[in-house]
C-alpha cells in the first residue's frame, strides 16, 4: 500500500489522470482479499493488482470507461464462468470494488495523510462506506483513522460529522485485525509495522535481516562485534547497535510490537540475551538451536528464577521445520514463522507451550 499511495501522489502531482480501484468486500473464493488496490491509468497501464486474470482485465475496462469526469462508484463482480482464468479456474466468489477517478486537479489531502500514517509505521485504517442501503449512510465515503482511532481525514461523500455507527464498529489496531465488512462498511487496516530485533549479526542473522526488510519488518541488528553490524551486512536495517549483549538488551526499548530472535555465536550469549528479553513484553521471542542446547539454557534460567510460564512463551527451537540445511533455507524457515505469527497471531501446528517437542534448524 505504501508504494501504491506514493505512485498515486506522484501521478496526481504530474496531472496524470487515473482510477484508484480498491477491493472493499469479498465473499467466497477470490484471487485477492479486501484491502487490495490497483491504479489504472488512461493509457491502460496499471500499478498494483487485484489478483490478475480476466476479472482484473474487466475492472480495468470498466474503470477506463468511467474515467472522463465520472464520479466514484462501487462495482460488483461475480466470479463465475465469465471470469474464469486462462487455465479454466473459476473462483466462484464475489468482489465489490470502489472505483474512484482521480485527475490532476483532485484534492489529494486524504491520500497524502494516508501515506504519511503508513510511512511512520504507526498503523492506521480506513472505514469505507460502500453500501448505502445496508449502512444507512452516504456512499461511497471514506474515513481515515490513526492508530488511536482518531479521525485523520475524510473524502468522497463522507459526512462532516463522524457517524457514531462507524466509530462503534471500528476495530482496535492493537488486536491486529483482518479486513472486514460490517453492515455495508469495510474496515481496511494498515497494521503497525513490527520491529524485528536480531540478536547476533552472523550468517543467519544477516540472512534473516535481508528477508525481513523485504516483508516490511523494521530491522534492528545487535552484536558485540562492530564488523558484524555494519551497514554492508545490514543495508536496510533501521538501527545497527554494537555493544555488550547483556547491557545493550537491558537498555533496549521493547514494545508490544517487538519481535526478537536470538541467533548469537554461542550458548552463553544466547542465554544472556534470552534472560534480558524473556519478560520484557515483546510480542514474540525466538531462540535458535538444538533441543539439547535449548533445554540446557532453559534449565539454567529456571535456576536463576525465570518462571516456567515465561519459558513456555519462547519459540524454541526457532523456525518452522522445513528440513532446512543451508543458511538461506534456515532464514526462510525463520521468516515463515515470523510472518505467520505477525499475520495470524500464532504459528500453525505449533503452540508455544510445546515448542520443545518440535524440530528446528540448528545453528
Amino acid at each position: 500500500m505504501r508504494e501504491l499511495l506514493q505512485k498515486l501522489l506522484e501521478a496526481t502531482a504530474a496531472g496524470r489522470p487515473m482510477v484508484y480501484c480498491r477491493l472493499v468486500e469479498t465473499r467466497g473464493s477470490t484471487p485477492q482479499k479486501a484491502g487490495a488496490g490497483m491504479l489504472v491509468f488512461a493509457d491502460g497501464s496499471q500499478a498494483g493488482t487485484l489478483g490478475g486474470g480476466c476479472v482484473e482485465a474487466e475492472v480495468k475496462r470498466r474503470a477506463l470507461a468511467v474515467l472522463p469526469g465520472a464520479k466514484a462508484e462501487v462495482l460488483s463482480f461475480h466470479l463465475d464462468g465469465d471470469y474464469g482464468w486462462d487455465d479454466g479456474l473459476i473462483c466462484g466468489g464475489r468482489m465489490r470494488i470502489l472505483v474512484q477517478p482521480l485527475e490532476g486537479h483532485t484534492d489529494t489531502t486524504y491520500f497524502a495523510r494516508y501515506a504519511e500514517l503508513i510511512e511512520t509505521g504507526a498503523g492506521c485504517q480506513e472505514a469505507v462506506v460502500f453500501d448505502g442501503e445496508q449502512s444507512g449512510l452516504p456512499a461511497p465515503a471514506c474515513y481515515l483513522f490513526d492508530r488511536r482511532g482518531h479521525l485523520a481525514a475524510r473524502c468522497l461523500s463522507a459526512d462532516d460529522e463522524l457517524p457514531p455507527r462507524i466509530v462503534e464498529q471500528l476495530p482496535s489496531l492493537a488486536d491486529r485485525p483482518r479486513p472486514a465488512a460490517v453492515r455495508g462498511v469495510a474496515y481496511l487496516p494498515s497494521l503497525p509495522r513490527c520491529r524485528l530485533v536480531i540478536v547476533g549479526g552472523g550468517h543467519i542473522g544477516q540472512a534473516v535481516g535481508k528477508l525481513a526488510a523485504e516483508v516490511d519488518f523494521e530491522v534492528w541488528a545487535i552484536d558485540d562485534r562492530a564488523e558484524y553490524v555494519s551497514r554492508e551486512r545490514f543495508p536496510r536495517a533501521e538501527r545497527l547497535i554494537c555493544g555488550p549483549i547483556g547491557s545493550t538488551l537491558q537498555e533496549l526499548e521493547v514494545t508490544p510490537d517487538t519481535y526478537a530472535i536470538i541467533v548469537t555465536r554461542g550458548h552463553g550469549h544466547d542465554e544472556e540475551a534470552l534472560y534480558h528479553l524473556i519478560d520484557r513484553g515483546a510480542r514474540y521471542v525466538g531462540l535458535i538451536g538444538s533441543r539439547r542446547k535449548i533445554k540446557l539454557i532453559f534449565d539454567d534460567l529456571e535456576a536463576e528464577g525465570v518462571s516456567a510460564e515465561s519459558l513456555a512463551r519462547v519459540y524454541a527451537p526457532l523456525g518452522i521445520d522445513i528440513g532446512s540445511q543451508t543458511v538461506p533455507e534456515i532464514a526462510i524457515s525463520i521468516l515463515a514463522e515470523l510472518i505467520a505469527h505477525r499475520n495470524r497471531g500464532e504459528v500453525p501446528g505449533r503452540a508455544r507451550s510445546d515448542c520443545m517437542e518440535h524440530g528446528s534448524p540448528t545453528r
